[in-house]
């Protein structure tokens, strides 16, 4: 893959899955966006997969009025969201942090809220990819996912 100084022009240049997980996460299908990329996940051992995977599975908990199940999985993404501040991979890290804080804090402050209200009260994600936003450095680019053996 060739990279300009912009990075990859588009997800699908970094992987296919990748970009996958990002157009089905923009159409709130969090479940199978999620499901886009265990399997890259498993292979590479990918953090930032691994944290995306549970950035989305929050929301799957949103949609199924889980609040302790939104609670968690974001309380599980932030730390491996938190290394790769501000930006990684092509997406706004630190906004899905910011976004993060807001969610758990309306869930902290909703605890008595019925199943149905959470999709009313936390608001939409958005990932974003942006070319300028790649660091070059990322191991996912180079299809190793930056795992540590073992």
């Amino acid at each position: 893959m060739s990279q300009s100084d912009a990075g990859p022009a588009s997800a699908a240049e970094i992987a296919p899955d990748y970009d996958r997980f990002l157009d089905l996460f923009d159409r709130s299908e969090y479940w199978e966006s999620h499901e886009a990329l265990e399997a890259p996940w498993r292979r590479t051992g990918s953090e930032f997969y691994h944290a995306l995977i549970l950035f989305a599975s929050a929301f799957v908990h949103v949609q199924r009025g889980n609040r302790h199940g939104i609670a968690a999985q974001l309380g599980k993404a932030q730390p491996l969201l938190e290394s790769r501040r501000p930006h990684y991979l092509g997406l706004d890290v630190d906004a899905m942090l910011e976004h993060t804080a807001v969610c758990r804090h309306i869930v902290a402050e909703n605890r008595d809220a019925p199943s149905d209200a959470w999709e009313v009260l936390i608001p939409k994600p958005r990932l974003v990819y942006d070319p300028a936003k790649v660091r070059g450095d990322e191991p996912e680019l180079r299809g190793d996912g930056g795992a540590t053996p073992g």
